[in-house]
């Protein structure tokens, strides 16, 4: 199977550039619309605004559900300070550690955004003794507005407001030997993988094993995007970065296959099929165990729907921060994901 990686890189590249932390679907949500579009789908949404792309299959017994999910890490604007600047409260497991000095982006609910950029209250060495040591956290870190504001009066005349969503600029980089360096490649890497694997079988007039929905998800990063799933599904694979850590089999240039995360281990068959199918399907792999990790996959499970389930992706490394991982690992995991829903 030979995949468009181009289209696999631009579709990274181009969802990963649009704003959408958790809970805050209004700007990724025409660009899946389109996307599918482009490749002949239709797109349906549950009220919890998961975006579903429903493909019959070759055998209508068994229905699989392929999911990734599109929010990533962010803020929420909690209070306006007296200079002018903004208290801010997180969504997702952020390490304030690794934001600051970071370009960010205010939405608010008028329509507006404002540019600004991640400090610390003590943000220099010149002027404070413990600029360096002081811990990095929410009360210490705020958003300085790039607006000549001067006292809260002045930043609410702009429309912001407590409850705005703040997206953080990610930087996205492709490197000369592969290398993809990047915010949010969590997971807007496995939407894309799901893009790609659509788009092989639209061009292929190839049809899944099984009907099958691919589900994008809009609350995993707060661990809540799995836990409803359609009644007809069986069958549930989870499409998420992979950790790379110190018990770590998997590597940037592969897919690993997830045995267990934090809380649960995967069903052992549907775990088993997936090596079998990397194997088949010549694919770069490992099996890993994921420490401090939770996937929409798990959240399926716990949220007692009737399912086998389990879990894949690319290594990453540095994940919730600026991550990196290989252009080789994505494409093992867009062939893996094809090669599990063809059913090879």
């Amino acid at each position: 199977m030979k995949i468009d990686t181009s289209y696999l890189l631009q579709t990274m590249q181009q969802l990963i550039e649009t704003p959408s932390p958790t809970g805050y679907y209004v700007k990724i949500k025409p660009v899946l619309e389109e996307l599918a579009q482009a490749l002949g789908y239709t797109v349906t949404y549950d009220n919890r605004d998961t975006t579903y792309i429903t493909v019959p299959g070759e055998d209508s017994s068994k229905t699989v559900c392929v999911s990734s999910h599109a929010d990533t890490l962010g803020f929420m604007v909690r209070g306006i300070n007296g200079d002018g600047t903004l208290r801010i409260r997180a969504l997702g497991g952020i390490n304030y550690a690794n934001v600051e000095g970071e370009n960010v982006t205010v939405h608010t609910r008028n329509g507006k955004t404002y540019t600004g950029m991640l400090a610390c209250t003590h943000h220099s060495s010149h002027a404070y003794d413990d600029a360096a040591s002081m811990a990095r956290n929410e009360n210490t870190v705020h958003v300085l507005l790039d607006e000549e504001v001067k006292n809260a009066g002045d930043v609410k005349e702009l429309g912001i407001h407590h409850g705005d969503y703040v997206s953080i600029d990610p930087r996205f980089t492709v490197t000369e030997s592969g290398y993809i360096k990047s915010r949010f490649i969590d997971d807007k890497a496995s939407v894309a993988c799901c893009f790609t694997a659509l788009k092989y079988m639209a061009e292929n007039n190839l049809k899944p094993k099984y009907n099958t929905v691919f589900a994008i998800t809009m609350y995993e990063e707060i661990g809540l995007g799995g836990v409803y799933v359609p009644t007809e599904v069986s069958e549930y694979l989870a499409v998420d970065i992979a950790i790379l850590g110190p018990d770590s089999d998997g590597s940037e240039e592969k897919v690993s296959i997830c045995a267990k995360d934090a809380s649960l281990p995967y069903d052992y068959t549907l775990t088993s099929r997936l090596i079998a199918a990397a194997e088949h399907s010549e694919c770069d792999y490992a099996v890993d165990l994921f420490y401090r990790y939770g996937s929409d996959a798990g959240a399926a499970i716990k949220g007692g729907n009737n399912l086998r389930a389990a879990l894949i992706g690319m290594g990453v490394y540095a994940s919730h921060g600026v991550e990196r991982t290989h252009r080789k690992g994505v494409e093992n995991t867009a062939k893996l994901l094809l090669a599990y829903v063809l059913g090879k």
